[in-house]
């Protein structure tokens, strides 16, 4: 029986019994074989993992397609990478970096959103299209560059530092002008509500990052004096994570942010057996994060001319934008760093796809530009970690 009749049928059974094995067969093998022949080439390994989404996927083999248990493992997987991620890394460092941070998110936001917004309008495209694809440049998905970051074990370099504090602002304006454009698609805004959700959105982020290493540092040796389970921090750790991941999306921001804010948390209190096991999680889950991305690639939907130029110019502009940006921003910190700054806030990732789908599904984006868009976000992803390789080689 062939590989794709066999993945067909298991995918469309309602039996996880079958399903689940052979999605983390193919997924995490695939992932991780062309991981192996990109560190062999010299590559990154994390484009071989999206690169495996592709070849998988509906563009070539059609082996699988993403479906809602792929989905909710890709989500796991970014936010377990993020909560590692932020387990590396000092509260106070991200303090210390708060007004170059600030600096760069926001003009990371202004630029890209003109961008869009610009190259829309020269095309003739309606106002509020424009605004859409302007929104769908701003936000940054921070996953690839963590990854990228970690792997190369420079998360302690000032770059860095930025790259991750910006990320944080970043998520917050983007969410702003999330809530703006689609507040705008359909036809009303509450400014109330925008200021609300502002304000609840930096308070839990502030809160988070001020107070939240001096509480775990207090309650987490207390709490595991009482537990007789043999992995008892480990098991504080993940209560946490959900915790916050929960908090966060109440809160407004992403899941993942509030995993980041969780290890942040726990940087100072958590034992080296805990991060080996964090390790272990991430290692096991972020392959279905990689190549999720690729599997909602479709080289099809480029089909017409408007959706082929419109890739065309956008992707460039989407890289330059933040780079321009981004860079302006931590110029402070000199060209090397403001360049490395720069390329780690390029990847959209599903952010880019997420504005695109909503714009979409209000009925105030047309196919073509989405395709455009979600394609953007994708290539965006995929430029970034060979830059950065080559930005922090020079380190």
């Amino acid at each position: 029986m062939a590989v794709a009749h066999i993945s067909a049928f298991a995918l469309s059974d309602h039996s996880a019994q079958v399903a689940l094995p052979l999605a983390m067969l193919l997924v995490f093998g695939g992932a991780k074989l062309l991981d192996e022949i990109f560190e062999r080439l010299h590559q990154p390994g994390i484009i071989g993992q999206i690169l495996a989404g592709v070849v998988l996927g509906p563009s070539l083999l059609n082996w699988i397609s993403p479906n809602n248990l792929l989905d909710a493992l890709a989500q796991l997987g970014v936010m377990f990478l993020l909560f590692r991620v932020g387990l590396e890394v000092k509260a106070s460092d991200l303090v210390k970096a708060g007004a170059t941070a600030s600096l760069v998110a926001v003009l990371g936001v202004i630029v890209p959103f003109a961008a869009g917004w610009g190259l829309l309008s020269l095309l003739g495209e309606p106002r509020i299209e424009s605004i859409f694809v302007g929104a769908a440049m701003v936000a940054t998905s921070v996953g690839i560059t963590a990854h990228v970051l970690a792997a190369k074990g420079v998360l302690e370099a000032r770059a860095s530092k930025i790259i991750l504090a910006a990320a944080v602002i970043d998520d917050i304006l983007g969410l702003l002008i999330l809530a703006f454009v689609s507040s705008l698609g359909r036809g009303s805004v509450n400014l109330l509500q925008l200021s609300l959700t502002a304000v609840l959105a930096v308070g839990f982020t502030v809160a988070a990052v001020l107070w939240g290493t001096r509480a775990a540092r207090h309650l987490v040796p207390r709490l595991h004096g009482k537990m007789r389970s043999k992995e008892a921090q480990f098991a504080l750790a993940m209560m946490l994570l959900f915790t916050l991941s929960l908090l966060a999306v109440y809160a407004g921001v992403a899941a993942i942010i509030g995993a980041f804010l969780a290890g942040l948390a726990l940087s100072g209190s958590m034992e080296p057996r805990v991060h080996h096991l964090v390790g272990g999680v991430t290692e096991l889950m972020v392959p279905f994060f990689l190549v999720g991305i690729g599997l909602h690639f479709n080289p099809t939907t480029l089909g017409s001319a408007h959706a082929l130029l419109l890739a065309i110019l956008i992707v460039p502009l989407a890289a330059a934008s933040k780079l321009l940006g981004c860079g302006l921003g931590a110029l402070r910190l000199g060209t090397a760093d403001a360049a490395r700054v720069g390329i780690g806030m390029i990847p959209r990732g599903e952010v880019g796809m997420v504005v695109a789908q909503i714009g979409l599904s209000l009925g105030v984006v047309q196919q073509h530009i989405y395709d455009a868009v979600v394609f953007m976000a994708i290539a965006t992803t995929m430029i970034a970690p060979p830059l950065l390789n080559a930005a922090f080689r020079s380190r």
